[in-house]
């Protein structure tokens, strides 16, 4: 989880400071996450191919699991990517870095919202603490 949080900081770091990275990809957002989506797709396909190497792979193709794929691939790989990007290009990585903290405190909105999980005391304690953070970061000595 750390090696993500700094992949993600550097990623964030790199859309705000575009002498990072070739030219090329930088003038297009999309070669920009194509580029990442073949990494990505490369190591998935190592440990896919691993786990059915090892007779551990099962998949069963169904309607649901071909809508959640095209959601996923359409929602947060694509769309949430081209947002996030702009976000940071316009407000820089230190705003955007606040935002990034909030995401716990999105997923148990909208999860209570849409599937209809009761909030508990401690998403109370949660935000209270990432609001907190956020406030205390923020402040200048």
């Amino acid at each position: 989880m750390l090696l993500a949080s700094a992949a993600w900081a550097y990623y964030s770091w790199m859309l705000a400071h575009p002498t990072t990275e070739p030219p090329s990809i930088r003038q297009d957002w999309s070669a920009f996450l194509l580029a990442q989506i073949v990494f990505g797709l490369v190591w998935s396909s190592l440990f896919a191919g691993t786990e059915w190497a090892l007779g551990l792979g099962r998949f069963a193709l169904s309607w649901p699991l071909v809508g959640a794929l095209l959601f996923i691939a359409l929602g947060p790989a694509l769309l949430a990517y081209r947002a996030w990007g702009a976000g940071v290009a316009r407000a820089g990585p230190s705003v955007a870095g606040f935002f990034i903290n909030l995401t716990p405190l999105f997923t148990a909105v909208l999860s209570s919202a849409f599937l209809g999980e009761a909030p508990h005391a401690y998403h109370a304690v949660a935000f209270l603490l990432i609001v907190g953070g956020i406030a205390v970061s923020s402040t200048r000595r």
